[in-house]
């Protein structure tokens, strides 16, 4: 701990993990608040998915952008623009939506918050050394945490001023965090200087950039959707009511939360490869629990081990990305991150679809288990070259043998 507090710069980790965390709040406003939207507007199950899934497809939508802006104009300026674009639809939905519709127009927009995962991480990633990526992108990625924020708070204040007035209060948060941001994040001194635009997209022709999505769409996807779509879930299935729903989807949130840097701190120590192993077969024995629909102390607990799965999940795969694509990190993370949008736009979107079609909630939350399996089984087979830049990580920076080792991967 004592070296990887040396090794980078600890205000700016602290800026990526607010900035990250305040976002990811924003980002899930409209599905904590599901259940009141759903109320007002008499939306069936499909639509109720639909719904919450939109601001995450809005989220994967922009990653990209974003990531070529981080390595074209560095990820503080990125992260302070993409700050002043979330006020926009934060307005929009306190002063006009009145209809389904400006919901999912504006819950789009809303997307950029969701898009902050493209800016902290390299942000916090370009200032430290790779023995300690896992660790660094773990902390900066537990920003996630917002979401836990969201269900807590969210609900207790729709009850006291309406659904439509929590958004205007949550432009508290993001103007504190923008002044936060700007006077303690700094740029990596070690950031590498702007490509043609033509170079980022070189990393499409890599096959790995494919299957870290794939990963990513199932780790992120599943956490992001599910923080979304908890609270209806919880509502409509076991009846609780709003408030209470928003603090069992919390409860459940807080474990991927916490456990992402311990996802990352042991993909550091065992390797990122082993940790997805366990944790996509953990993952797919968790859901297949959920499936059945038991008694609600048993069902929390296996969606509390599902998302504790999940968020260690996340951390190993980006204890891996830097390590695969060390140059491209910027445009990566937004590939990547948008792999994990689309993850979690389809998650809650099946999950209503399925509810409407057969019944019940536990058809989706089985397709989720079963294809927790299928990214296991691929896992195994596709491994062997991520190993190798395991181990390559492990000697130290300019070290002779680090050299020959990347001369031979070459």
């Amino acid at each position: 701990m004592k070296d990887f507090l040396k090794s980078g710069h600890p205000p700016t980790l602290f800026s990526a993990f607010l900035y990250f965390d305040i976002s990811f709040m924003v980002w899930v406003l409209i599905g904590v608040l599901g259940v009141y939207i759903a109320k007002d507007f008499g939306l069936t199950a499909s639509q109720k998915g639909f719904m919450v899934a939109v601001p995450i497809l809005g989220g994967s939508l922009v990653r990209i952008p974003l990531g070529l802006l981080v390595d074209h104009l560095g990820p503080k300026k990125t992260g302070i623009l993409g700050q002043l674009m979330v006020v926009l639809p934060l307005l929009s939905v306190w002063l006009f939506a009145s209809s389904l519709n400006a919901i999912l127009a504006f819950g789009l927009l809303l997307g950029v918050a969701g898009g902050s995962f493209a800016v902290a991480l390299p942000l916090a990633s370009g200032w430290y050394p790779p023995r300690h990526q896992g660790m660094a992108l773990g902390i900066a990625g537990a920003g996630n945490s917002g979401t836990v924020l969201a269900s807590l708070f969210a609900p207790r204040l729709a009850e006291l001023v309406g659904w439509r007035n929590v958004f205007a209060l949550a432009l508290i948060p993001v103007v504190l965090t923008l002044i936060t941001f700007s006077l303690l994040a700094r740029e990596s001194p070690t950031r590498p200087k702007p490509k043609k635009l033509a170079d980022y997209f070189s990393v499409l022709k890599e096959v790995d950039t494919f299957w870290f999505s794939f990963f990513y769409s199932i780790t992120f996807g599943g956490f992001v959707g599910l923080a979304s779509f908890l609270g209806i879930f919880f509502h409509d299935q076991y009846g609780l009511s709003k408030v209470t729903a928003g603090n069992f989807t919390a409860l459940c949130v807080f474990s991927g939360s916490f456990f992402r840097p311990v996802g990352g701190y042991l993909a550091d120590r065992f390797g990122g490869v082993r940790m997805l192993t366990l944790l996509f077969a953990f993952l797919g024995v968790f859901m297949l629990g959920v499936a059945t629909l038991p008694l609600l102390p048993i069902a929390t607990f296996l969606i509390f081990l599902g998302m504790a799965s999940l968020g260690m999940g996340n951390g190993a795969v980006f204890q891996l990305v830097p390590l695969r694509f060390r140059k491209e990190i910027g445009v990566m993370t937004g590939v990547v991150g948008a792999a994990g949008g689309l993850g979690g736009f389809f998650l809650p979107a099946i999950f209503g679809f399925f509810k409407d079609v057969a019944g019940t909630y536990g058809v989706g939350f089985m397709a989720f288990g079963l294809v927790s399996f299928g990214a296991l089984l691929i896992l195994r087979s596709v491994q062997a070259g991520w190993t190798f830049h395991e181990v390559l990580s492990k000697f130290p920076t300019g070290f002779k043998t680090r050299v020959l080792l990347e001369e031979v991967r070459d």
